[in-house]
């Protein structure tokens, strides 16, 4: 499917969405990038290229700096900024999860109770620098007030999944077997790569049934 692009007027710049909208959407998911690359990462793209199939309309926020040609994002208050602009946009009657990958997620774990999203999707989030498991961002994963999934490679240097809290409310884990941040597996792992995106999109859209559409 090819997405539909679309500007977005930010405080920092324009930013884009690349939409692919599913035909009967009952539900409507707003992602965005990490700091090292951008909407074309494999989890993104596995997600946006699947989850319309299934009723789930994939945005994938492309941020100013990214589209300016930047190779290093903006701070964090711009992300938040252009994420919020990107929701603005929107003119959805679904229920609407944010989201993203690595500074993605943090952006949406601290925006979505305002943009009045009903869940957050935490793709490769980063708990602490590496090496640093001392300064813990858990506490953006608490403070969301929705129903989180984090989706977390096995050897993620910027948090393993046992790292996590288990006390956190309304908190899932999602583990990918073997893979690093960018959850990629190695040659001679227990997945391959194509199963371990599989896994990224049946262990989101199952628990976009159960946790989000579920209680609706």
């Amino acid at each position: 499917m090819t997405p539909t692009i679309r500007p977005v007027d930010t405080p920092y710049g324009e930013g884009r969405l690349h939409l692919r909208h599913a035909r009967r959407p009952v539900a409507t998911l707003l992602l965005s990038h990490g700091a090292g690359g951008g909407v074309e990462a494999r989890d993104l793209l596995a997600l946006a290229g699947d989850l319309p199939r299934q009723g789930i309309s994939v945005l994938l926020l492309e941020q100013p700096w990214r589209v300016a040609g930047r190779r290093i994002a903006t701070p964090p208050a711009t992300l938040d900024a252009a994420l919020r602009s990107a929701a603005d946009m929107l003119r959805t009657r679904t229920p609407l999860v944010v989201g993203g990958r690595s500074a993605g997620a943090r952006s949406a774990a601290r925006c979505a109770r305002s943009l009045g999203a009903v869940g957050c999707l935490a793709l490769s989030f980063p708990l602490h620098p590496p090496g640093r498991p001392e300064r813990s961002r858990a506490e953006e994963l608490a403070g969301a007030g929705v129903p989180v999934l984090v989706v977390q490679g096995e050897r993620d240097p910027m948090g393993r999944p046992e790292e996590f809290p288990t006390d956190v409310a309304d908190l899932d884990v999602a583990v990918v077997p073997a893979a690093d941040h960018g959850l990629k597996v190695p040659a001679r792992g227990p997945v391959t790569q194509d199963e371990a995106m599989g896994i990224v999109v049946e262990s989101t859209l199952e628990w976009l049934v159960r946790e989000i559409l579920g209680n609706r």
